[in-house]
């Protein structure tokens, strides 16, 4: 059996997250596959209806149209009230006039118009049975108006069943909407335009999980818009939210049916291929393969059925099927935008879109709903690609995917009563600067010249702040002013340090990978972090650097420090909101003994601040406190705290405490040791700051926004400790204004024309 070109067996309704979806085999109906256009597809719908309840209906062909729920239940009601006119029998001859032989004779092309209207325009164009309702309404109340007293008497039951037909219409959200539209325009147009207006799907390729809506975006203020991926990226401001709008558009959801066509077909020769858990690990290595493979087929295709593609079509369709099937699916998109901190998809997986954390906005809600099918593929891959376990007695999964430089946790039953849910930590692919830290206010030259001069006397730096606050951003910062003659070991249990990156601009760097932090996650393989650290304590000479301090490793770091075993700055980061609280922390929770913990020197606090009570959050460095030697039990009661800068929020600036320098032991300390007077020692900051800040200012002059980049602010730095060293060399002593103008002649001549010309510049360069 047939109804409007389908066969009525084809359709399913299943549970989609959490809505229950009517969802259509579209493929070889012989109509079109859309609500608006076609009332074939209507009709179809709405008889459905009667038998079904649904919440959302899809139409799937070579793509899926997505009707939402406001959108289904306009026509469940019409479905509804369908149903219950033919159970009323409007239409019988009670409804149509008076029992008379002389009102008899009108009864039959009422009839007809009745059933017209209320049995068959109904079911595929209500819209139309509404306005044809109107119409006779109006003939009627006419004809009324001309006619005797008998076709009145006659005609007075009929009136009343339009009249009452009328007003059921309008209680009904289909006509309520429609009349909205109407009162809007000049002129009625025709149906179908009304319906393209009230029935505009999302639309998405079949084989594609995630649904993207568009909805509403006429209403919304654009901030920014970029691409990434070949998909456009447009930030909106919706005047009724809080958080700002991030809205993707990938090419697969924009193709010609041609190309859908194209695409579903490949997708489903080069489905039967299931990389191994080599291939997923070598995913990034091997990606342009498989886009090679994927062209080829389909090229051969496209050819077979005829169907015109230029070359660049085929790569960008053999890009898409790769991104869906060794790669991360429409996730692959965000995971590349290098604006995007973080990435969160809630459980129930599906109930509410994509959410992220953007560098410029803040968080921002996605036009994108994920679901739970996309939701296990993923945990398949992952738990390939980790070799971990992921199910019931292992409810976390955490692991770093290296080929996007991205950290991933992932949840389930039953720490999550309710499906999956999913964390993604993007790391900045190249480190942050201190000239970047300047540029955005996050720290002052003067803090920035202060942190790299003490950086470069070796001591211990603890960076501190809450999750989101930029400690390890700028743990990063501080690891480039490390001499790039020195060693460094890095100790962490994810790989969010850009090891790499900076082995390539020329430091000395080893990587040591621990245990993850989170123990269900933990597995045999992997080292533990004090063990770790005790390893990088045998591997010589080097700057020691401790990605996050968490536990046990406290003690062995400390106890390293306290008797020299370090040999050099150590750095890391701990969870505290002031330097106290890093006492309390690592005295009270992590059992080092009070005693080990003055081998701290420095505590730099971060912390994200809201303006006024701003909805926006800045980060700003609040805090640099030197930890005291001469103290025994309590540092906070004892003095033990002595604040070298603290920020001013009315000011929006860190502020140096002249008076509190006097009491400095890590300064006269330095003086010992280096042979430094104090003059000198102010001298030596002043120009790291100064120099730092003069790279941010021909950055913003010039409009030459790489200049702060790491590679080229380490060739700075590097020319201006070299330019240093040879003044002390050939005079003896430094006349630090001259050596500034030096330094900043080779910026101007040298480092930024080079940098115009993406030309390499040589350190040795005059």
């Amino acid at each position: 059996m047939k109804i409007g070109g389908f066969k009525v067996g084809d359709f399913v309704v299943k549970d989609v997250a959490g809505k229950r979806t009517l969802i259509f085999d579209c493929r070889n109906c012989v109509y079109s596959a859309s609500l608006a256009e076609d009332h074939h597809c209507r009709f179809h719908a709405i008889k459905l209806l009667q038998e079904v309840e649904a919440q959302k209906i899809v139409l799937s062909e070579a793509y899926e149209r997505v009707y939402e729920e406001t959108q289904t239940k306009m026509l469940m009601e019409m479905a509804n009230f369908s149903q219950r006119l033919a159970i009323e029998g409007v239409w019988s001859y009670n409804h149509l006039g008076k029992a008379s032989s002389e009102c008899e004779q009108f009864f039959p092309e009422r009839h007809q118009i009745v059933v017209r209207i209320a049995n068959d325009l109904i079911s595929y164009d209500p819209l139309l049975a509404y306005l044809s309702l109107l119409q006779e309404l109006r003939k009627e109340e006419e004809k009324m108006r001309q006619s005797p007293a008998l076709y009145v008497s006659c005609t007075e039951p009929y009136i009343a069943t339009l009249v009452e037909l009328k007003n059921r219409f309008e209680t009904m959200l289909l006509i309520i909407r429609a009349k909205k539209l109407l009162t809007e325009l000049s002129e009625v147009p025709q149906t179908t335009q009304i319906y393209k207006a009230l029935f505009e799907a999302d639309i998405k390729p079949s084989f594609i999980g995630s649904k993207l809506s568009f909805s509403g975006i006429e209403n919304f203020n654009l901030l920014d818009e970029y691409s990434v991926k070949e998909s456009s990226v447009q930030i909106f401001a919706d005047p009724n939210r809080v958080e700002k709008l991030y809205y993707i558009n990938p090419p697969e959801y924009s193709l010609a049916p041609d190309q859908y066509f194209v695409l579903s077909k490949t997708r489903e020769v080069v489905a039967s291929y299931k990389p191994g858990r080599t291939s997923l690990s070598t995913v990034a290595t091997s990606r342009r393969y498989f886009e090679r493979l994927y062209e080829s087929t389909i090229k051969e295709i496209a050819a077979f059925n005829r169907i015109q593609l230029t070359s660049d079509d085929m790569t960008s369709l053999a890009r898409v099927v790769a991104r869906y099937t060794v790669g991360y699916g429409i996730l692959e998109i965000l995971l590349n935008d290098r604006r995007i901190t973080d990435i969160y998809i809630d459980s129930p997986i599906g109930m509410k879109p994509i959410y992220i954390v953007h560098s410029d906005f803040g968080q921002c809600q996605t036009n994108i709903s994920f679901t739970e099918n996309e939701a296990n593929a993923l945990i398949s891959k992952m738990r390939a690609m980790s070799s971990r376990p992921f199910d019931e007695a292992h409810p976390v999964l955490d692991f770093d995917l290296a080929d996007l430089e991205t950290r991933i946790a992932i949840i389930g039953p039953p720490l999550t009563p309710s499906s999956y849910g999913f964390a993604f930590r993007l790391h900045k692919t190249t480190p942050w600067t201190l000239e970047q830290f300047i540029d955005v206010s996050f720290v002052s030259p003067l803090a920035a010249g202060l942190l790299s001069f003490l950086i470069d006397m070796q001591t211990t730096t603890l960076v501190v702040g809450s999750r989101g606050s930029g400690k390890t951003s700028l743990l990063q910062s501080l690891m480039l002013e490390i001499p790039q003659n020195s060693r460094i070991i890095t100790s962490e249990d994810t790989l969010e340090l850009p090891v790499t990156y900076m082995q390539e601009i020329g430091f000395n760097i080893q990587r040591l990978k621990t245990k993850s932090a989170i123990s269900v996650s933990k597995t045999d393989t992997e080292v533990d972090p004090a063990e770790a650290l005790r390893t990088a304590l045998r591997l010589g000479d080097s700057a020691i650097v401790v990605g996050e301090v968490r536990s046990k490793e406290a003690k062995v770091l400390y106890e390293a420090m306290r008797v020299g075993a370090a040999g050099n700055v150590v750095l890391g980061t701990i969870h505290a909101d002031s330097a106290y609280s890093v006492w309390d922390r690592v005295v009270n929770d992590l059992g080092v003994p009070t005693t080990s913990f003055k081998a701290t020197d420095l505590v730099v606090v971060a912390r994200p601040i809201r303006f006024k009570g701003s909805l926006k959050r800045v980060r700003r460095v609040v805090e640099i406190t030197e930890i005291k030697k001469h103290w025994n039990e309590d540092p906070l009661r004892e003095g033990g705290l002595l604040d070298l800068m603290k920020y001013d929020a009315g000011k929006d600036s860190l502020e140096l405490l002249e008076d509190n320098l006097k009491e400095s032991e890590l300064f006269k300390r330095i003086q010992k040791t280096s042979g430094l007077t104090i003059n000198d020692i102010w001298s030596e900051i002043r120009l790291r700051g100064n120099a730092k800040l003069f790279l941010v200012e021909q950055k913003n002059s010039l409009g030459l926004k790489s200049l702060l980049e790491a590679d080229h602010t380490s060739r700075a730095n590097n020319k201006l400790m070299l330019m240093r060293e040879e003044m002390l060399e050939e005079e003896g002593k430094i006349d630090y204004e001259q050596l500034l103008g030096q330094w900043k002649n080779w910026i101007n001549t040298n480092l930024i024309p080079n940098l115009k010309n993406n030309k390499p510049v040589k350190i040795n360069e005059e």
